[in-house]
């Protein structure tokens, strides 16, 4: 109730304030799939104020948010912001490269002046006591932090099986929908309200998809910037942990946590991306040591529409698109349907024509093993209730190790203020709120989480880091580039984001196509679903975000395949 009062009051705020305009200047600048490069130079040459472009951009929330959902929270002083960072404009001074630029942030990444709950029913309407230092250097780069998304329940660490929460679902917010088609699952099962078309992973791309901000903020631990970014038409960069610091994040794994931008261009992405970075190394996180800045921390000259002649880009095949039979397994596993296939065959034909050279196959070591010990996809992390102690001998225990470290660590954080202590604190409080909706779909992570203990089971965690980097690393990303001599490799939709997690290796996602939205269980008669979006994806090595942008640039330049959503004009 208190997010519909507040986009409510501020929508007939920027409506009374933007009639005068809209009477004087009826070719008035649009942000409807504008980028941030040309609200830039439209904020130039006065054809737009950062105000009018709040204004835009909080009507179309007002009118479309009903349908959606993308949002948890709307910043109540957006135009105020951008009123001050219209005098500053005048005055000459411009902080950087999103000066009165809105963008909105995943809603587990720390803001003082709007609500940070992670979607937790137990943090509704909190607001902790210290700034992530991302929202920092995004602030100090001038951009307006408009909203707060939506997202799967603390990044989708709440509930895994026996009853998985849906993908962008949470306890404060609900579903939310993806503007490709916007309508509920008419299938009687489970029946209770999810998207009919997915949105991804835990991070929301649908107002940016939507044109309700310029782009927005997700985090990954485990594809949950690519694999959003991929069903809603969007680029995303998943970049090498470190690039940006992860102090005020809500945490799940500080092995595997990043946050990166989502934007609806590679171009975008690239100027979110160094607004985001820090100039120097973060002294609240010690990974924010592994890369260097480029000059500046501008990854805009990296953006080369010939990026890819020459460049040797790897086809992994085994898994990613055929069907394999793994070790000691008598079904086969993966690949990806006909469809997607076509499509992806016509992505590698575009990799070609612009002179890259293609190595195909180029399948990934961890992926074609003999061994079961050495195969990557027979190694994934414990995260069911499947994988409660004493049944998780093959699987990773890093994510449910690393959930109850660094999640009562960040609680400890927020000192006298947080409303529970520790993780424990919060699947009791979650279970005394039960029937108030605190737990729809159960907490089974939280419960393998819990049960943990960080000093007995350290060896255990160890252990599983090593095993994770041979497989994801030296036989994986590593291996495949090493072996073939590759810059990058691509992978169909958001298929490459699960190893570039393990690896905490930079994958980039660009939007490319559509496939029919046909799940195993077919819809009823007479229900036409609507296309979803399909894309790729470009993984590279260690810090390697420079080239991968200029792969991705490259490619997108020659494709220039993404759509606006139809139903949203």
């Amino acid at each position: 109730m208190k997010k519909v009062s507040a986009v409510f009051t501020l929508f007939v705020a920027a409506l009374i304030s933007t009639l005068p305009a809209v009477q004087s200047q009826p070719r008035r600048f649009s942000v409807v799939e504008a980028t941030i490069r040309q609200m830039q130079e439209a904020m130039a040459k006065k054809q737009v104020t950062s105000r009018q472009l709040v204004e835009q951009y909080l009507i179309r929330i007002a009118m479309y948010e009903d349908r959606l959902n993308a949002a948890l929270a709307i910043n109540p002083r957006a135009l105020d912001e951008a009123d001050a960072l219209d005098r500053e404009r005048a005055q000459g001074r411009l902080r950087g490269p999103l000066h009165g630029i809105p963008v909105a942030l995943k809603d587990n990444i720390h803001t003082t002046d709007m609500p940070t709950t992670g979607g937790a029913l137990v943090f509704a309407g909190y607001v902790p006591p210290y700034e992530a230092t991302l929202t920092t250097n995004l602030t100090a780069a001038g951009a307006i932090i408009i909203a707060k998304t939506g997202l799967t329940e603390l990044a989708n660490w709440v509930a895994g099986n026996p009853n998985a929460m849906p993908g962008n679902y949470n306890a404060v917010g609900g579903f939310g929908f993806n503007p490709y088609d916007p309508r509920p699952d008419p299938r009687p099962e489970p029946g209770d309200g999810r998207p009919v078309l997915q949105t991804g992973g835990s991070s929301s791309g649908i107002g940016t998809a939507a044109n309700f901000w310029a782009g927005n903020v997700g985090s990954d631990t485990g594809g949950s910037i690519i694999s959003p970014s991929n069903a809603n038409m969007l680029v995303g960069i998943r970049p090498t942990i470190g690039r940006i610091s992860r102090h005020g994040v809500i945490p799940i794994t500080a092995d595997h946590d990043t946050a990166g931008p989502m934007t609806k261009t590679v171009t975008d992405s690239a100027i979110m991306l160094g607004a985001m970075e820090g100039a120097t190394p973060d002294p609240h996180d010690a990974a924010t040591r592994t890369c260097t800045p480029p000059p500046n921390r501008d990854y805009t000259k990296f953006l080369n529409a010939s990026g890819l002649k020459g460049k040797r880009i790897g086809v992994p095949r085994a898994f990613y698109i055929d069907r394999v039979t793994l070790p000691g397994e008598k079904e086969p596993r993966g690949g990806i349907n006909a469809e997607q296939a076509r499509v992806f065959a016509e992505a590698i034909e575009v990799l070609k024509q612009q002179g890259a050279i293609v190595v195909d196959p180029a399948d990934v070591p961890s992926f074609v093993a003999r061994n079961a010990n050495d195969s990557f996809p027979l190694w994934d992390f414990c995260s069911g209730g499947e994988h409660a102690k004493g049944k998780d001998q093959n699987c990773s225990i890093n994510f449910k190790y690393g959930m109850k470290r660094d999640y009562n660590a960040w609680l400890a954080s927020l000192g006298p203020s947080a409303p529970v202590k520790t993780l424990k604190e919060h699947r009791e409080w979650n279970l005394a709120h039960a029937k108030a909706g605190a737990i729809k779909y159960q907490q089974s992570r939280f419960d393998i989480s819990d049960e943990i203990d960080l000093v007995a089971d350290k060896a255990r965690l160890d252990a599983d880091d090593a095993k994770d980097r041979r497989l994801s690393r030296e036989q994986g990303i590593d291996g495949v580039l090493k072996q073939y001599n590759l810059d990058a490799f691509i992978t169909p939709g958001g298929s490459g984001a699960g190893i570039a997690a393990r690896a905490a290796y930079p994958i980039i996602a660009v939007p490319f196509g559509m496939v029919p939205n046909a799940p195993q269980q077919p819809y009823p008669a007479g229900f036409n679903a609507k296309p979803a979006p399909f894309g790729v994806g470009f993984v590279g090595a260690q810090c390697s975000e420079p080239k991968l942008i200029e792969i991705a640039y490259a490619f997108e330049q020659a494709t220039k395949k993404r759509i606006a959503p139809p139903l949203f004009p």
